[in-house]
């Protein structure tokens, strides 16, 4: 039960780490502090969309998998 729990958080890591890595980029970092309305109103479509959900709900199975198991073993 042990190694399925490990392969299965593995695999949910390395699946986070493609979905955000397949993002585009949504900003200019600390450079659109200044003028950057457009990066918190604008409405994603298409890929960015679900890329966008798809990173929330694998980081949110992650970090109740990474609770569960410092909780467990």
């Amino acid at each position: 039960m042990k190694t399925f729990f490990y392969a299965f958080q593995i695999l949910v890591s390395v699946a986070l780490i493609i979905v955000v890595t397949m993002q585009s980029s949504k900003g200019e970092g600390l450079g659109s502090i200044g003028g950057g309305a457009q990066l918190f109103f604008a409405k994603e479509k298409g890929l960015d969309a679900v890329l966008t959900k798809a990173t929330t709900i694998l980081a949110i199975v992650f970090m109740v998998s990474s609770i569960i198991a410092a909780v467990i073993y």
